[in-house]
């Protein structure tokens, strides 16, 4: 376990030190439950009641929150970005795989170095190229010709289809499948004819893809995901996507074949966004939005219903149906008191 004194702490973090610089850090937890040997943060001043009775050995934050803390503190223009940074520092995850595992089947025709480590029952296919300092999880399949860069890491049970290309310092959790099948398909007279898909999935570096998600190799051309980019578990990237580098996407979210969303956008858990469409640079999608159409404006865009009493929505949903008959008659109303308003003729 790492132990990081304050004094080294601030200077990682160019921040002001208020009290011990000796003082010793080995983990980070929250203003409520954090012990002596740990580092916390406060970035909301409404949380401030936590601080003052926190034990913390330090705690990140402003300063206009100083006069507050009880403990050691650690002065910074944004708390949690320096708590960010140093919760990376102390980070006691487990690797995905330690040395070489048993029933590891790799191919004569694999690039695969010695930096690499790989869980047992992992498959690594003709023309594979793992780069350096990789970790391979139990249980992975890496299929022929994936381009694997240095310093990723893969959680268990991944699957990599076909030419896949992930880049360098990527993190990959559990269940992810890459490069499957896009959905192609043309109708015969009522028969499916499926479309062989034979573009790939392209992933820039320091992106992560959370457990379970998948996202499909494109028809002709090939599904794109920029750097930096994050996606949360469970999210559904069909083909021919393109998604611009530092973009976040949270859980369950479903974004439809040739859609092209742009850089620094932040899209909420479970909206749904069609397909062929372009989403400019800079968007925020609130949850449960439904995006039918392309947005070309930054800004903040809703169409989820929030939650209300079952009482009150089986009234609003029997308004909802209701509203086109509404509309008919206010439009009535509006053209009876235009005809009462008119001006008198000139024989009156």
């Amino acid at each position: 376990m790492a132990k990081l004194t304050l004094a080294f702490i601030a200077e990682q973090l160019n921040a002001q030190l208020v009290g011990d610089a000796t003082a010793l850090i080995s983990a980070v937890g929250t203003l409520e439950e954090a012990t002596s040997h740990q580092i916390s943060f406060l970035s909301n001043s409404k949380y401030r009641k936590f601080l003052q009775s926190t034990q913390a050995g330090a705690v990140l934050i402003k300063a206009d929150d100083q006069s507050y803390c009880p403990v050691n503190a650690l002065i910074v223009n944004d708390p949690y970005v320096a708590f960010a940074k140093i919760a990376q520092l102390l980070d006691s995850t487990p690797a995905a795989a330690y040395g070489r595992g048993q029933n590891i089947v790799i191919d004569p025709s694999a690039s695969v170095p010695d930096s690499v480590v790989i869980g047992p029952n992992v498959v690594i296919s003709a023309g594979a190229v793992i780069g350096e300092n990789v970790q391979i999880g139990a249980g992975c399949f890496i299929g022929e010709n994936v381009l694997i860069a240095d310093g990723c890491k893969i959680w268990p049970n991944v699957t990599f289809y076909h030419g896949v290309k992930l880049g360098k310092n990527c993190l990959v959790h559990s269940g992810a499948v890459i490069g499957a099948d896009g959905f192609g398909f043309a109708n015969e007279r009522g028969r499916w004819l499926k479309i062989p898909q034979v573009g790939t999935v392209i992933i820039g570096d320091d992106t992560e893809v959370g457990a379970n998600t998948t996202i499909d190799r494109g028809a002709l051309g090939d599904t794109v995901i920029g750097k930096n980019v994050i996606l949360d578990n469970q999210v559904q990237i069909a083909h021919n996507v393109q998604i611009g580098d530092h973009t976040a996407i949270a859980g369950c979210t479903v974004v439809a074949g040739s859609t092209k969303i742009g850089r620094y956008c932040i899209i909420g858990g479970a909206c749904a966004i069609n397909g062929h469409m372009e989403i400019c640079d800079g968007v925020q999608i609130t949850g449960m939005s439904m995006i039918i159409k392309s947005i070309t404006e930054k800004g903040i865009y809703s169409s989820g219903t929030p939650a209300s009493t079952n009482l009150e929505w089986r009234k609003n949903s029997v308004r909802f149906r209701q509203l086109d008959q509404m509309y008919q008659k206010l439009r009535e109303l509006e053209q009876q008191m235009a005809a009462l308003s008119l001006p008198p003729s000139k024989d009156e």
